[in-house]
């Protein structure tokens, strides 16, 4: 397995959590991804997905008497 090395402590951070935060990044168009990191080691990583909904104003007729 290749180990790419992170600057915090000389620890390595495999190709797997690497593939797991590009992952979730590129798996929502809008939101947010946290990682979450114990003891120089990532632990957890989080998806916050937002969806947005057309907000466009709806065409109201008048209607005529």
């Amino acid at each position: 397995m290749t180990q790419l090395t992170t600057t915090h402590k000389s620890n390595q951070l495999n190709t797997d959590v690497i593939e797991e935060i590009l992952s979730a990044v590129t798996s929502i168009e809008y939101g947010s991804v946290e990682v979450v990191i114990h003891d120089g080691r990532v632990v957890q990583i989080e998806c916050r997905k937002k969806i947005r909904l057309n907000q466009s104003k709806p065409n109201r007729k008048t209607l005529e008497p």
